[in-house]
């Protein structure tokens, strides 16, 4: 029987104890951990695939992704011993790059780890107590730098690279903020920390010199070039009782709680335990990721805040928080408040935040909140037009679904409008274009774009053959086929709104004034129409009813206005037609009752047809099973007939390699005849070969001297031909020049028109100047009032520095009583003296490292200089680009239906893979069976062969004794008893001719039979091979459930092998010794005896133990070392992580 495989098909959960757990591999992609695999999970398409950890791997402690999205780093613990794995994500499946294992220094964990902007190097830190900060070039498995970066074993949290430079390191933990610098194969140190020292938890950098750190108490710091330049407070907002989550999270997904484990990190649990008790005040700080923006942090359990920079000062200002949502399906709805963030991702393109939490759950956050600006309902209502920017979205005002998403303009959107039948839509914008739209398929059928207006209002008329549009250059325009056919002007004032009647003879027009203009259409060349005074600002919008009998304005004042519509002698419009109302439009209750009853009578019926289906399966796979019962105990007897058929050939096979033997020996002697009378041919052809060489050698003189004549006669043409040729490139010389005279003329001309066209640019600007101008004079009033204020405050800071003052003085009494105590510090500091000067010696090095990059900067300003000047060629080249970008939008659309059309042939193909993967899991199953038996051959072949090489041997030693009969027939005799069996004497006498006749009579029939039985064995697999696949996909999930129940298995196996360990070794403890420890938590307060949590006691006897067996394996190799003492290579101490090995199921 082939061995039972199982496949990895979808895990739950998350490991929230690994350093940076969460990481983005693309747009859809994310990396996490869970169990003792790393998780390739597609957010959009809900699959995942798996990159595996380490063989015996015991615990994964980091992560880290290069920022080419290439490699992913893994630190984990293997066997006791630390190992760092870096994987090829690009390849499929994820294959090994590098194993970083050999260590020539002291470690036992990796406990953070960072790749450099170019993905050469790594940044790897170790955990206390050697906290040693190690710099890799990782491809080549070197250590490039080495350096302690803690002398007390104070826990390392964090160490990253600057996003720019490969040199600059950072490293934060317990009262450590440290830049490094690699510089000559070494890390220096570049800060000096000043001040109040913190508990620094996370920290991201923001700029190539700027860092943004947090701290356990809730603040945060902005260090440039290692100075402080800003800090605030994080403080905790308790959100309303009506609205937990601030902002809405569009998606989140909560993965499957398991028990926490022991985490091999300091991290979190001992900053949990250090400052339980500030917890409830002070929020911390677990996670930031910086963004273009700005950065985003953790700020308390449940809780992130998003942090922008201001424009004027270098600072950031909070601009958002969010909450994590509350889960309705949990046994605690308000564990969200309870779970602290422990990482946080961007995606590459910023649209959505993704964190991780200590309940072991991820969470993502959608980033892009859509401003919509204009609104327009079509004229039937099931449609919607929203603006955003310089998008128009098209939604169905049904279940709010966006159909259609229309692209094209340059600048934002200020009007849209319907035509009569919904069918088309018309946009203007400020990047002066007017589209017509064709909502059936998404394209452009009309555009007119005019560069220099700027549209404010477009509308279309009844029978949707022209376009009305009014924008800045003071007129009102028809627009028919992607031409302006008409510009009526507007009189000095701008026009900001435009509405026709549907019966297409009126127009009425909103000026930037405020005021109404009626007019008839077609319009008129002179001023002829109404003007009206409503608004004390520009009119925003007009609006025509359906019958033409009322108008709706609307400005920038905040008022709405209805007009009446009247003709010259004060009648009504009258309606060309009526509107027809529909008889019924709501559906009854009786309909909708009954249809609901049809449904659930046909939901039943399904679900017994499935019964009925699932029933007749089950017969016919119990048909199937016998058939293929009986099929297998016949391939077994074919298997027993073809063994005895393999072993008659064998002996034939022994039989045919003794007459080869023989052949092959005459064969050589033949050789060594033929050889001879071969040597003697060849020397007599030498002879002959030699004489036609010197005759050849004769006739090459001659040739040499004929063909040192024809050179002579070569070089003669040569110089006339070249003579020839400068006579004709003159010819060509002359007509080039004249060419260029032309070309300088076409130069001259388009420097004029340059010139011409600098000039139009010039006067706009001076207009763009005038408006800036006005702006920033308002700015200046607002400054002279604020300073005023200003002075105000600055009378109060004076009362204030006055009663400061005479704390002051109460502070230098307090000053004379340290003074004694100054003198015993001054010892310290003497010491501490000869540290700085040490320091300072660090502080000239760095100097003149300055001094180096500050002629790097004199030399990148010339650049800067250089590429000045190739901007103004570029933006020409550019204007010209945006000419031809149209017509690759057209072919982009063009391929985009290809695409379309391939993902659905993908697809297809996706369906036809997963069926060759179900055959080629057969064959594979039917090559292994193949490949044992071959390996069984084989091993008896060698045998064999071995059996022959010794029968030679022998055989050769009997041709010693080759004159002396009697000796000879002894040994012969010998050998015949030694290697000729009386069963295989037996077996050669029995077999005659009829029974190889009868023999392959048998087998010719058999492989018929055979033949048949495999065609259908083929038909019947390719109709029930749906069948295979379910059963298939049962058992997976069954030996899933075997698994989990083994591992569980295992895991209270362990449990009651540590607890009968613990009691063992608490009989042994003293009383003295128990009195010491402090009482566990978990313990009530009135137990009479004080204990350590259980926790904690398993984990002193796993050190003990730990201990204990390395100091046998210390003794066992010092041993090893005394001369003529040798231990036995298959004894080796038991690990104590694998002692429990026996219990998992491997599947292959």
């Amino acid at each position: 029987m082939s061995a039972v495989v199982a496949q990895s098909l979808h895990v739950f959960g998350l490991r929230s104890h690994v350093a940076n757990n969460i990481c983005y591999f693309d747009e859809q992609i994310i990396i996490f951990p869970s169990g003792n695999y790393c998780v390739k999970y597609n957010v959009d398409q809900k699959w995942q695939k798996f990159i595996p950890g380490s063989d015996r791997s015991q615990a994964m402690l980091a992560l880290s992704i290069s920022p080419n999205r290439r490699y992913l780093a893994i630190s984990e613990t293997v066997q006791e011993k630390p190992v760092i794995t870096i994987y090829e994500l690009s390849s499929i499946p994820c294959r090994k790059r590098r194993v970083l294992n050999n260590f020539d220094f002291q470690v036992q964990k990796f406990i953070s780890m960072a790749f450099s902007p170019d993905s050469k190097y790594l940044l790897t830190q170790t955990s206390p107590p050697e906290s040693n900060l190690v710099y890799w070039l990782w491809e080549k498995q070197k250590v490039m730098a080495i350096i302690r970066t803690d002398t007390q074993n104070n826990p390392v949290y964090q160490v990253s690279f600057s996003p720019q430079d490969n040199t600059q390191v950072c490293v934060t933990g317990n009262g450590m903020f440290k830049l490094l610098r690699f510089t000559e194969g070494t890390l220096k140190q570049t800060n000096f920390q000043r001040g109040e020292l913190h508990n620094y938890l996370a920290h991201t950098w923001v700029a190539d010199d700027k860092i943004i750190v947090g701290t356990d108490t809730g603040k945060l710091f902005l260090f440039e070039s290692g100075d402080q330049r800003w800090e605030t407070s994080i403080m905790v907002k308790e959100p309303a009782l009506g609205s937990k989550s601030l902002d809405i999270i569009q998606e989140s997904e909560s993965l499957i709680e398991f028990p926490p484990v022991s985490s091999p990190l300091p991290s979190y649990e001992q900053m949990v335990a250090a400052s339980s008790h500030s917890q409830m005040s002070m929020p911390q700080v677990f996670a930031i990721a910086a963004y273009s923006k700005g950065f985003a942090c953790s700020a308390g359990p449940g809780r992130v805040l998003l942090f922008e920079k201001m424009e004027e000062k270098d600072v950031y200002r909070e601009s958002r928080e969010i909450r994590l949502p509350v889960d309705p399906q949990s046994n605690d709805p308000s564990q969200s408040d309870k779970q602290d963030i422990l990482c946080l991702c961007f995606s590459p393109s910023e649209e959505t935040l993704v964190a991780s939490t200590s309940k072991n759950q991820l969470y993502s956050i959608t980033m892009s909140l859509t401003e919509i600006s204009k609104c327009s309902f079509s004229n039937g209502g099931h449609l919607f037009a929203a603006v955003n920017g310089n998008v128009i979205h098209i939604y169905t005002t049904t279940n709010l679904e966006n159909i259609l998403s229309l692209k094209g303009h340059t600048g934002k959107i200020r009007s849209v409008v319907w035509n009569a039948d919904d069918s088309k839509l018309i946009s203007g914008g400020t990047d002066g274009a007017v589209y017509e739209w064709n909502l059936s398929t998404g394209k452009r059928e009309t555009e007119c774009v005019l560069k220099s207006c700027s549209y404010n209002c477009v509308t279309i008329s009844p029978d949707a053959k022209i376009i009305f549009a009014v924008g800045t250059d003071y007129t009102l325009k028809e627009i028919a086929d992607s031409s302006i056919l008409r510009e009526i002007p507007a009189f000095d004032v701008t026009y900001t709104a435009v509405a026709i009647s549907h019966s297409g003879r009126m127009m009425f027009v909103g000026t930037s004034v405020g005021t109404i203009r009626a007019m008839r259409y077609p319009l008129p060349l002179q001023k002829e129409f109404n003007e009206y005074q409503a608004h004390a600002g520009p009119v925003t919008k007009m609006l025509l009813t359906f019958d033409d009998q009322f108008l709706l304005t609307t400005a920038e004042d905040g008022c709405l206005f209805t007009w009446k519509v009247f003709d010259k002698d004060g009648r009504g419009i009258k309606r060309e037609r009526e509107v027809g109302f529909a008889e019924e439009v709501l559906v009854t209750k009786t309909d909708m009752e009954e249809k609901a009853q049809v449904m659930l009578e046909l939901k039943t019926r399904v679900e017994e047809l499935k019964m009925e289906n699932e029933y007749q399966l089950r017969l016919k796979d119990m048909n199937y099973s016998e058939k293929i019962k009986g099929l297998t105990d016949k391939f077994l007897q074919e298997m027993e007939s073809l063994k005895t058929k393999n072993q008659v050939l064998r002996t034939e096979k022994e039989k045919q390699d003794i007459s080869h033997h023989e052949r092959i020996e005459e064969l050589l002697d033949k050789q060594s005849r033929e050889l001879q009378d071969l040597e003697s041919c060849n020397n007599q052809k030498l002879l002959l070969e030699y004489e036609k060489y010197q005759e050849l050698q004769l006739k090459s003189q001659r040739m040499q001297e004929e063909y040192e004549k024809q050179l002579r006669d070569n070089d003669e043409t040569k110089s006339q031909a070249l003579e020839e040729l400068t006579e004709f490139y003159e010819a060509k010389l002359q007509e080039k020049t004249t060419l260029l005279e032309e070309a300088q003329e076409d130069v001259r001309q388009q420097l004029r028109e340059f010139e011409e066209t600098k000039k139009q640019i010039e006067e706009d600007e001076d207009r763009e100047i005038q408006d800036i101008k006005t702006k920033y004079e308002k700015k200046l009033r607002d400054e002279k009032e604020s300073n005023l204020r200003l002075k105000g405050e600055t009378g109060i800071m004076r009362k204030k520095f006055s009663s400061l003052q005479k704390e002051i003085e109460e502070r230098t009494n307090d000053i004379e009583t340290l003074k004694g105590e100054q003198v015993k510090l001054q010892g310290v500091i003497k010491s501490l003296e000869k540290d700085i000067q040490g320091f300072k010696r660090e502080i000239q090095e760095r100097d003149e490292t300055i001094q180096d990059k500050e002629k790097r900067i004199y030399d990148l300003k010339k650049k800067n200089q250089e590429l000045g000047k190739f901007k103004f060629v570029l933006d020409y080249k550019i204007k010209e680009l945006k000419k031809q970008i149209e017509p690759r939008e057209n072919e982009i659309r063009v391929m985009k239906e290809q695409i379309q059309e391939m993902e659905a042939e993908l697809e297809h193909f996706h369906k036809q893979n997963t069926q060759l993967e179900l055959n080629i899991t057969e064959l594979w199953q039917k090559l292994r069976a193949t490949d044992q038996e071959m390996r069984r051959e084989r091993q008896k072949e060698r045998d064999l062969e071995a059996l022959v090489k010794r029968f030679k041997t022998d055989l050769h030693n009997c041709v010693a004794y080759i004159q002396e009969p009697r000796l000879l027939k002894e040994k012969v005799r010998g050998l015949f008893e030694k290697y000729v069996q009386r069963a295989d004497m037996v077996e050669i006498a029995g077999l005659n001719t009829d029974l190889q006749q009868e023999y392959s009579r048998q087998r010719e029939h058999l492989e018929r039979n055979l033949a048949t039985l495999k065609k259908k064995v083929v038909k019947e697999g390719e109709l029930h091979r749906a069948d295979y696949v379910r059963i298939m996909q049962e058992n997976v999930s069954l030996i899933k459930e075997i698994n989990e129940l083994r591992r569980e298995l295992k895991f209270t196996r362990s449990q009651v092998y540590d607890l009968e360990a613990a009691l063992k070794l608490t009989k042994k403890v003293q009383p003295q010794e128990v009195s010491e420890t402090e009482p566990s938590k978990d313990m009530p307060s009135t137990a009479p005896t004080t204990r350590l949590n259980e926790k904690e006691e398993t984990g002193r006897i796993i050190e003990m133990q730990r201990l204990e067996i390395q100091r046998l394996r210390d003794q066992i190799q010092e041993q090893e070392q005394v001369p003529g003492f040798h231990t036995l290579t298959a004894v080796r101490l038991p690990s104590l992580s694998n002692s429990e090995a026996d219990f998992e199921v491997k599947t292959n």
